[in-house]
């Protein structure tokens, strides 16, 4: 063996790191964290942030230079202690002379920080945030009180004079245009947020807020743009996926409960504000970056279990007050022996937090006691937010997410709903519904609050960071090859598709995730770790299994992980260097949230792989669409990979097949009842989409070894049961009389 070869092995890494082209063409989402999180930035926007940094700079150096302090609250760690005890001085008693002019600096500060309409509307255009005010034009533009007498004649003039608008100039008076968040710093310094909550996100490394922080943290923090009493809205919010969704809902939800503990109310103690999530690794992690925010602050976070107690019940304190008649006067032993474990389940105590984070089955069971009892009321909460909307509000959950909403009766609860695919449907929903609500309530219109929609970037579109490809494998043995081609990076294949692992794999049912993953399970060899850097992820696990195989995973233990669509939705895996859509999913939506789960935070290189067959071409046009799209966004027009001749031949979808595709997902792979029927069709059917490479000669030939492998046991079996009756029963003695 050559020494040089064998010493210089290890500097070929040095020559790549070198070379910044080879640096950019080896870039993983896996490598490190994104140097910026926002996923649309125009020069105009940022020319307009920096010079309102640069203003902010030279204010701050001037009001130093008069007052000896700087005019923002945030901490400084390298101030001298003479400046700083004299700060807390001034901070802890202030002359009431003082508080007047303090209060006047104050207003000057924050109307030198305020951007005129045009700023504003260029920022929020250089991010494509587009905010609309979904209320009626009338309560939009009100219009002034009119005195008794000159009611009839402007009655009159408005039968003659009202203009028709446009749908363009109806969508003009319905845009509004709030202040953006241009610094996290901003939340301390001009929203006023806790202190602690400010030192956490902080130390959480938040400096660049993205798209939707930017649009949405002013919004519910309080902005006078929308109303003038700086009133909390209802929003609807459509952001791409990893945008950072979660600390948009989750800083203003604990900020509004400091608030609330240190107000005149602290004597109520109860669930103040409650998020809903469709499955529970996304219902955990909401709670794990909550609890990040929450230390210190004196607010509790709290995951939803089971026989967990949210609210005391009226109708309980009457069946204690029964119980213990009943036991005054004297009852049978049986009877006794069932109510015990009725009072066992009422003495559990009724949860202590701030903020549930839930499954809307787990809830609704908590409520009604498994669904024996009406639902029960939850009186103080004030923020209820909906995670992944569209899942929540569609038929499956829909039910359970409306009785949730019903049972919060508190008059001022702000709503907020949140994905990154929302159909129209669910604007009228929530519209229908809080209407609905302010009815049982007895709340008048002239109450109604705003209710806001925020669009980041296209609706219902795939974020641009990352890498689409549209692969075709003809039959299901197929897509086995050619995701077995991208286990070796290595090796180039047909498409040209390099993936490293760690990667999830989606399927369309549960039994061909488990098919897969034991077809899977011995590709990777012993030396890299075999069969244990590969697992099987779906709802038929226990809450155990699902929950350690999610923390190996996020530890980098597991490689590749095939899953149904429960991970589809909100789970963060910030190291996922791509998606593989071994089955297409049910829809356009279900694509956008697979893929999202590469390219997070705004980071490059990740690529998403889809595998469709001549089953499933019928089905490819809405995701090439997507495809379509992403690409335009990201600027490769060159380099398209759905070219214009493929979204022409590919045939349109009715809207009856899509309803079909959506609850069921392709005919040709559903899980069949009728197997050992003796249909023929179905037993081909079933053959074709069979997830093996082996051909069918070869299963002929295993079927023929283990069945004569079984005859062999068997008859082996049966010779040593009559071996003990043949030798007690002798010779034969012929015929007998």
């Amino acid at each position: 063996m050559d020494a040089f070869k064998l010493l210089t092995r290890s500097t070929r890494f040095s020559k790549s790191a070198t070379a910044p082209a080879a640096e950019s063409t080896a870039r993983l989402p896996s490598t490190g964290k994104a140097a910026n999180p926002q996923l649309f930035r125009t020069a105009a926007g940022e020319k307009l942030e920096s010079e309102k940094n640069k203003k902010k700079r030279k204010r701050g150096a001037a009001a130093a230079e008069e007052d000896g302090e700087n005019d923002a609250a945030e901490l400084d760690f390298f101030q001298s202690s003479k400046r700083s005890a004299a700060a807390k001085a001034e901070s802890s008693a202030p002359a009431k002379g003082d508080e007047e002019h303090t209060s006047d600096q104050d207003d000057e500060s924050d109307e030198e920080d305020e951007m005129d309409e045009v700023e504003r509307r260029t920022i929020l255009n250089s991010h494509k945030i587009k905010v609309t005010d979904l209320r009626d034009l009338d309560e939009i533009q009100p219009q002034p009180a009119a005195t008794t007498d000159s009611k009839k004649k402007k009655k009159k003039q408005k039968k003659e004079e009202t203009p028709v608008l446009s749908k363009k100039e109806q969508k003009r008076a319905r845009r509004v245009y709030p202040q953006p968040l241009t610094s996290f710093k901003e939340l301390r310094t001009r929203y006023k947020i806790s202190s602690r909550l400010a030192e956490n996100v902080a130390e959480q490394g938040f400096t660049v807020p993205t798209e939707v922080q930017l649009g949405t943290l002013p919004l519910l923090l309080g902005d006078s743009s929308v109303s003038k009493s700086n009133e909390e809205p209802d929003l609807l919010v459509v952001a791409p996926t990893g945008s950072g969704k979660t600390l948009s809902f989750l800083v203003p939800v604990i900020n509004k409960i400091v608030r609330h503990h240190h107000s005149s109310q602290s004597d109520e103690h109860g669930i103040l504000s409650i998020i809903v999530a469709p499955t529970k690794e996304l219902a955990s992690q909401i709670v794990n970056e909550g609890r990040k925010l929450v230390a210190g602050t004196g607010v509790k976070i709290t995951l939803m279990k089971k026989g967990m107690r949210v609210v005391e019940r009226d109708d309980e304190n009457e069946a204690n007050v029964l119980d213990e008649d009943s036991e005054a006067s004297g009852s049978d032993d049986e009877e006794d022996d069932d109510d015990k474990p009725k009072k066992a389940s009422s003495n559990v105590p009724v949860t202590k937090s701030d903020i549930l984070v839930t499954t809307p089955l787990q809830l609704v069971n908590a409520l009604s006691e498994h669904q024996t009892k009406p639902m029960a009321k939850l009186p103080l909460v004030r923020s209820l937010v909906l995670d992944e909307a569209d899942v929540l509000l569609d038929p499956l959950f829909r039910e359970q997410t409306l009785d949730i909403w019903r049972s919060c009766i508190h008059p001022d609860l702000r709503v907020s709903l949140w994905s990154a695919t929302m159909g129209s449907n669910i604007d009228d929903l929530t519209r229908s519904t809080i209407k609905e609500r302010q009815a049982d309530i007895g709340q008048t219109s002239t109450t109604q609050h705003p209710l806001v929609r925020l669009v980041v970037g296209l609706k219902d579109s795939a974020i641009p960071n990352i890498e689409h490809k549209l692969v075709y494998a003809a039959t299901e043995q197929g897509k086995l090859l050619g995701l077995r081609q991208l286990l070796r990076p290595a090796a180039a294949t047909a498409s040209d598709v390099r993936l490293r692992p760690p990667f999830l794999i989606f399927t369309q049912t549960i039994p061909r995730a488990i098919a897969l993953h034991s077809e899977l399970k011995y590709d990777i060899p012993a030396e890299a770790g075999g069969s244990s850097r590969i697992a099987v992820l779906h709802s038929d696990l226990s809450d155990t299994q699902r929950s350690e195989i999610m923390r190996d995973f996020r530890k980098g233990e597991i490689w590749i992980l095939v899953t149904t669509d429960l991970l589809a939705r909100g789970v963060d895996f910030r190291g996922i260097n791509g998606v593989v859509n071994y089955d297409i999913p049910n829809s356009a939506a279900v694509y956008v949230h697979r893929v999202g789960r590469t390219g997070r935070a705004g980071r490059e290189g990740g690529i998403a792989v889809t595998y469709y067959t001549k089953e499933d071409i019928p089905y490819v046009k809405s995701i090439a669409n997507i495809i379509d799209v992403s690409e335009k966004l990201r600027g490769t027009e060159g380099e398209k990979s759905i070219q214009k001749w493929l979204l022409d031949s590919l045939p349109d979808l009715s809207k009856k097949n899509k309803k079909e595709l959506k609850k069921h997902g392709v005919k040709a792979r559903q899980v069949s009842k009728q197997v050992g029927e003796g249909k023929e069709g179905d037993g081909k059917g079933l053959r074709r989409m069979r997830i093996s490479t082996k051909s069918g000669f070869e299963r002929r030939m295993e079927n023929r070894r283990k069945g004569a492998i079984e005859a062999s046991r068997s008859r082996k079996a049966n010779e040593e049961e009559r071996g003990g009756d043949v030798s007690d029963a002798g010779s034969w003695n012929g015929l007998q009389d």
